[in-house]
């Protein structure tokens, strides 16, 4: 099956160096101390945390650090295949681990000794890279949290198809048997956390296609960041009408200096400092 036609098209359109669409959104679960929903292309995950807190069970306290936990499941729905999988699966369960070492790797967890931190993600639909969209969207969900970070952990995934490098791909893609790599990093920091191959490749050619994927490593870690600090939302603003309104912050300053664009507030300045509860400024 040709996977790249002569125009240099994917079968989904993309150039071979081209990502799916990506989209991210805090907030998802009201109840949990940080949420979010990353979907990359088809791919859609939902990520909840809850902690640091007590740990429940006294015996696997870690009295210098804070003990990280992490579930991964897929929904009934989430595929096209509609057999119900039973909980704990070998595959579910390496994949809880592979995402629990990788958030390990970012998380400060000597600030919270004697605590916990939970890790729960779910796919929802299911059409390649779950195992990235699950990284990223823990990440987006540990910075809602406001748990402390050396840095944001993005992951991507690139292959290798028809003698061509491909980027982030989709499950007809992955599913076609050639070799693939998914790499996670710590961008600012240039660290990888995580290497997986599934196939063997000649050195050369694994060089430029893991490369690949830390690019787009990055380019995922750029648009979290802007998620992170865009979708600061203010509680109320009150126009001259006395109206109660809602609107979204268009940036957030270090200084915690909100800066809006409010055109019915005429005679107020634009620019509102908030407190730090409201500001919820990251640790990254």
């Amino acid at each position: 099956m040709e996977y790249v036609s002569p125009e240099g098209l994917r079968l989904d359109g993309r150039r071979p160096m081209e990502m799916r669409q990506i989209r991210g959104e805090l907030g998802a679960v009201a109840k949990a101390d940080g949420s979010a929903v990353f979907e990359m292309g088809n791919t859609k995950v939902i990520a909840a945390v809850y902690g640091p807190r007590e740990v429940q069970n006294r015996s696997q306290q870690l009295n210098d650090q804070a003990l990280v936990r992490c579930e991964y499941s897929m929904a009934n729905f989430s595929t096209g295949d509609r057999m119900r999988k039973p909980k704990g699966d070998r595959r579910s369960t390496e994949i809880s681990l592979v995402i629990r070492q990788t958030m390990e790797a970012c998380i400060l967890t000597h600030l919270m000794p004697r605590s916990q931190i939970d890790i729960f993600v779910q796919v929802l639909q299911a059409d390649g890279g779950t195992r990235s969209a699950c990284i990223n969207a823990a990440t987006l969900a540990l910075a809602d949290a406001g748990i402390p970070m050396r840095d944001l952990v993005t992951s991507c995934s690139a292959g290798y198809l028809n003698s061509n490098p491909l980027l982030d791909l989709n499950y007809v893609e992955d599913s076609a048997g050639g070799p693939d790599v998914t790499v996670g990093i710590l961008a600012k920091l240039d660290r990888v956390t995580l290497l997986q191959m599934d196939a063997k490749l000649p050195m050369d050619i694994f060089e430029n296609v893991m490369q690949l994927a830390i690019e787009g490593c990055k380019a995922i870690a750029n648009y979290i960041r802007e998620v992170r600090t865009f979708q600061l939302v203010l509680p109320v603003v009150e126009d001259h009408l006395g109206t109660i309104r809602e609107y979204q912050a268009t940036g957030v300053s270090p200084g915690h200096i909100v800066f809006l664009s409010l055109p019915f507030l005429k005679g107020i300045p634009s620019q509102l400092t908030l407190p730090n509860s409201a500001a919820q400024v990251p640790f990254w």
